[in-house]
């Protein structure tokens, strides 16, 4: 799993720490000396997916270089209730202050990461993959994409420059005769450098998808809000239509859940994007134990 790259997410660590530290810790400052010490233990009081221990590492290490984290449960691995994260040790006051932000970030990274992890097993023993999508917080898509992985998820683009999205509103642009604008399009994007991957989004199976699956060079078709017949119905016919050559992945998105991503799946197709697992993602209970 590729791993978070911290300097990336400092300036987000740091807006966050000047938000709620500002000019100083008044409560800490009055009731404890400067050279006060503790130990302390970050605890799950759920079942989760674990997320965010190098970010909560950094963000202490913001507020004093001598508090020290030493994870008990990585990144990516299941924890119990009770069950002990990390242990912190140093500055009583700094641990104190930091203590919000840093359960903040882990709280939401770990949730999303328990989120994503229960629509993998959801699916397991079919095909497809879970994929996550722009539905992200503004300033948190590294981190919360990076929470994707941990939970077992995979990544979609990461901006809109970093792949070719045709959707449904800009094939409703092109007009009705689209397939041959569209084959120029795609012609033309197979040229650009930089990108992971050309799709086109259909919301139609009998009159768009047959059409976008003649044209040579889609990497995926995406299947926008589609019952589990129409899904079936799209698979039989790119398979029917590309037969033994290279076929485009079929990716399912729009009203997926956690009662349906079951079905969706064993429908055949390969890729299943899920906004919710970032915008709808419960932050998880961890509390911080001395």
């Amino acid at each position: 799993m590729k791993k978070i790259n911290i300097a990336q997410v400092r300036p987000l660590i740091h807006m966050a720490i000047a938000e709620d530290l500002g000019q100083g810790d008044v409560t800490s400052e009055l009731l404890f000396k400067a050279d006060a010490t503790a130990k302390a233990n970050i605890i799950s009081r759920e079942e989760i997916v674990v997320c965010g221990m190098d970010i909560a590492a950094e963000i202490l290490r913001c507020y004093d270089e001598r508090l020290k984290l030493k994870a008990s449960i990585n990144d990516g691995e299941p924890a119990h209730v009770a069950s002990k994260l990390a242990t912190i040790e140093g500055p009583l006051r700094p641990m104190l202050s930091a203590e919000r932000v840093m359960l903040n970030f882990l709280q939401r990274l770990s949730g999303i990461a328990t989120t994503t992890n229960k629509y993998v097993r959801a699916i397991q023993g079919t095909k497809a993959k879970i994929y996550d999508t722009r539905k992200t917080m503004p300033g948190w898509r590294i981190l919360e994409k990076y929470a994707v992985r941990c939970g077992g998820g995979r990544n979609h683009r990461l901006g809109l420059y970093d792949g070719v999205l045709i959707k449904d509103n800009h094939l409703a642009q092109l007009g009705r005769d689209f397939q041959s604008k569209l084959r120029k399009i795609i012609s033309e994007a197979k040229k650009l450098k930089g990108i992971k991957f050309i799709a086109v989004e259909v919301d139609h199976v009998d009159d768009q998808l047959n059409y976008v699956l003649d044209i040579p060079g889609i990497d995926i078709v995406l299947l926008d809000n589609m019952g589990q017949w129409q899904l079936k119905h799209a698979v039989e016919m790119r398979d029917l239509m590309c037969g033994r050559g290279k076929k485009p992945l079929l990716e399912a998105s729009g009203n997926i859940t956690l009662s349906n991503v079951s079905a969706i799946a064993q429908c055949g197709i390969d890729r299943i994007a899920v906004g919710a697992i970032t915008h709808s993602a419960k932050a998880v209970d961890l509390g911080l134990d001395r």
